[in-house]
């Protein structure tokens, strides 16, 4: 305890980092600040409908999502995640279409025209999800709407004020990751998801206390054991790299040597980290568009893909985040690229020929560890599932895996990683004695 205090004031010290940190509470404060204004002729009072929906099923991980925000409606209802569907097509248009192959590979600039086109794709999107919210509120609280305001006219002004609503989490989330520490888009998911961790871990203990059957408190204390090991396992995974020696060849110039040195290339077990679930998870909130929320009506099939504890839900979930592990990875590295740059940099790794011999090794290596790390994100994806076959409370369970855990750990370490860079760059002692946000954790070979 004493080591962290002392942590904590050299966080303070570093001018810069509390700079940063500052910044980063006063955007995080407006964020959940927003997420209790409600839209604007709506009477709070009224949602119970609303808010009884978004206890179960797929709607409550959009709830989640949203911190809260879309049961509340507030302007703040449809959060980050259109912008994260935007972002999956961009993607996958940089992957198929040769004119966005070649806006990719045009640097900094070309990055600049993908975010432009992402943000225009994120509008029209809001613009289709907007309105699918706004008849879902009027399905289910149609009473919430002030005397005398017809919805037909409501649905205007509503759908701008959702519109920018959404856009403004992104610009907060842009603005914390320029100014502030961590990826602010992913911060802003990870603060949602927390501020339901309270009210969700009180009704669990109050459920399981008040049980006659199930173990009572016993099960409870097996449920955290479960959860801490789910914990431990995930960042394990995310932390988990498998290192490639690299030979620099030996120069001499003039009366000094130079090279020879024998360093690593750290190739991580889930180099895709947490964006495949986002990605994966994303996807599945298509069919609850489509239906407009209305799932009463439906096919049992569309019922059972919004249903989380569902089989058919599970399956699809499953291969799409193997997919996408496989997808993101492959777009996030570049075996070629990686060969083309150790023979310029005269490296080479012991026993395999330079250039293509060099990146068909590296491809290789990372299929070999790609495939079990995208098995194992895919059962702890369906954690939350397995843990409804205990009797956990909905709400709860979503933190036993799934898309929950992963982006509380991944963008804990992220930040713990940015916050020890300051430190070190200060010639401080790092967040932790053992240095394993520094050294990349766990080894797997």
């Amino acid at each position: 305890m004493k080591k962290f205090i002392e942590t904590l004031k050299n966080c303070w010290k570093v001018e810069d980092l509390r700079q940063r940190l500052l910044i980063t509470l006063l955007f995080v404060a407006i964020y959940r600040f927003g997420s209790f204004v409600v839209l604007p002729g709506i009477d709070p009072g009224q949602l119970a409908h609303l808010q009884s929906q978004t206890a179960g099923g797929l709607m409550s991980l959009l709830d989640m999502f949203s911190g809260g925000a879309f049961s509340n409606a507030s302007i703040f209802a449809l959060g980050i995640m259109p912008y994260i569907s935007a972002s999956i097509v961009m993607q996958l248009l940089a992957v198929a279409v040769p004119y966005f192959q070649k806006m990719q590979r045009e640097g900094e600039s070309g990055r600049k025209k993908i975010d432009w086109y992402t943000r225009w794709l994120t509008i029209a999107i809001l613009l289709f999800q907007a309105p699918s919210y706004l008849i879902n509120l009027k399905m289910q609280a149609s009473q919430a709407l002030a005397t005398g305001v017809s919805w037909t006219v409501f649905m205007v002004p509503a759908t701008i004020i959702l519109a920018g609503g959404s856009m403004f989490i992104l610009w907060l989330g842009e603005r914390i990751t320029d100014k502030g520490v961590g990826n602010g888009i992913s911060l802003i998911i990870m603060i949602g998801i927390i501020a339901r961790l309270p009210q969700s871990f009180i009704q669990e203990v109050t459920s399981r206390l008040q049980a006659i059957t199930g173990g009572g408190l016993i099960m409870f204390i097996v449920e955290i054991i479960i959860l801490y090991a789910v914990v431990c396992a995930s960042i394990v995974l995310v932390q988990g790299t498998r290192k490639v020696p690299v030979q620099y060849a030996r120069r001499v110039v003039g009366n000094k040597q130079y090279g020879g040195a024998r360093q690593y290339i750290p190739l991580k077990l889930f180099a895709a980290n947490v964006m495949p679930i986002i990605f994966a998870q994303a996807l599945m909130f298509i069919p609850l568009a489509i239906v407009r929320y209305n799932t009463a009506n439906s096919a049992w099939w569309v019922q059972d893909l919004m249903n989380t504890r569902s089989l058919l839900y599970n399956i699809v979930y499953v291969v799409l985040v193997i997919a996408f592990t496989y997808f993101y990875t492959a777009i996030t590295l570049n075996p070629t690229q990686m060969a083309d740059d150790l023979k310029r940099n005269n490296g080479f790794i012991p026993g395999v020929k330079p250039g293509k011999d060099t990146a068909d090794y590296i491809d290789t290596v990372m299929s070999r560890i790609t495939f079990p790390g995208s098995l194992f994100i895919a059962f702890i994806a369906i954690m939350p599932a397995l843990a409804g076959l205990l009797n956990v409370q909905q709400s709860f369970s979503q933190f036993f895996g799934g898309t929950s855990l992963l982006i509380l750990v991944g963008v804990v370490i992220d930040t713990l990683q940015q916050i020890e860079s300051y430190l070190l760059m200060r010639h401080y002692d790092g967040l932790l004695s053992s240095g394993h946000t520094r050294h990349g954790g766990l080894s797997a070979y």
